[in-house]
């Protein structure tokens, strides 16, 4: 029974993280720095707010694909949010792989 409560506060935990973006990075970052499983969501999340911020940027030059990219993003952000909730630590399409490059 403790066990499966843990592995259900983890994909608590981890689905929060990415959900938030920033915000659930840095709470990620702060409560659960140590857990692996967190960290690999949150770090998917921060990925995600990096490219909300890219995307707003430039927005002046973007003009008619701008729609598609928030289209893709929002689905990628939802890919991340059912990833956490598997219990599996599984790559989100181009935001796992960037985001194992972050060293936190």
């Amino acid at each position: 029974m403790e066990k499966t409560k843990k592995i259900n506060d983890k994909k608590l935990h981890a689905f929060l993280a990415s959900f938030f973006t920033i915000i659930g990075f840095i709470i990620a970052l702060i409560l659960w720095k140590d857990d692996k499983y967190v960290m690999f969501y949150a770090k998917q999340g921060l990925v995600l707010f990096i490219s909300y911020i890219l995307i707003v940027i430039t927005k002046p030059f973007l003009f008619f694909i701008e729609w598609i990219l928030w289209i893709f993003i929002i689905v990628l952000w939802i890919m991340t949010w059912i990833n956490a909730l598997s219990g599996e630590m599984k790559k989100t399409f181009l935001l796992g792989d960037l985001s194992e490059k972050l060293k936190v």
